[in-house]
């Protein structure tokens, strides 16, 4: 198994909904770089290193297992991501480094998707709390605005921020899953048809946007 070191993969963002995702990437990263030097770490570790108190890790992780879980799938699949967006860079062909992104993960799948189906089991069952910051998926959304990069200027706010809605339902474990347990695909049809779907969705909204000007 190839353990990749995981790497920054944010774009640059303001608001509240901007720092929640640096600082849940921080705590990660702090877990991932400890487990990476040998430790296993305890919340404390991990609070030290990320410099939050032990407070602000379990605003975002309940408990130890979803943080060492988060932070083992991102030492798995990280860098190879993001390298594979953006050596797809075609001329700012967002279909193409969208394509890449989900050609990427499935080529990691074998060796993630058993720990995504422990992470969606200790996140589904979360009681609703009120809290406004995702339970996951930080890291996935964040690919995918890395690979819509080039359309950031070409679709207005609420279009793109659509479009990665859109592509947050067919990219991940919880889309994975049902091709694999509800449609009992084959592997080469699970991936066809997730491009299939992510392909459509880009283009629909790329025709959307040329219907509005």
């Amino acid at each position: 198994m190839c353990i990749l070191r995981a790497v920054s993969l944010s774009t640059p963002e303001g608001g509240r909904a901007g720092q929640r995702r640096r600082t849940r990437a921080a705590i990660v990263q702090a877990a991932a770089d400890l487990l990476q030097s040998g430790v296993t770490p305890s919340v404390g570790d991990v609070a030290d290193a990320a410099d939050v108190s032990r407070r602000t890790v379990y605003l975002y992780f309940p408990n130890l297992d979803q943080l060492l879980l988060d932070a083992t799938l991102g030492l798995l699949s990280q860098s190879a991501v993001d390298e594979a967006i953006d050596a797809a860079d075609n001329d700012g062909d967002a279909t193409e480094r969208v394509t890449a992104m989900i050609r990427a993960l499935f080529a990691a799948s074998n060796d993630t998707l058993p720990l995504g189906r422990s992470l969606l089991r200790l996140t589904v069952g979360d009681p609703a709390d009120g809290k406004d910051a995702p339970k996951r998926g930080y890291r996935r959304v964040a690919w995918i605005e890395r690979a819509l990069l080039p359309l950031r200027d070409q679709l207005d706010a609420a279009a793109f921020e659509r479009l990665v809605s859109a592509l947050s339902m067919v990219v991940g474990w919880e889309a994975l899953i049902v091709l694999q347990d509800v449609r009992n695909l084959k592997r080469k049809d699970q991936l066809e048809t997730t491009l299939w779907t992510a392909r459509a969705l880009v283009a629909t909204a790329l025709a959307e946007n040329t219907r509005a000007r």
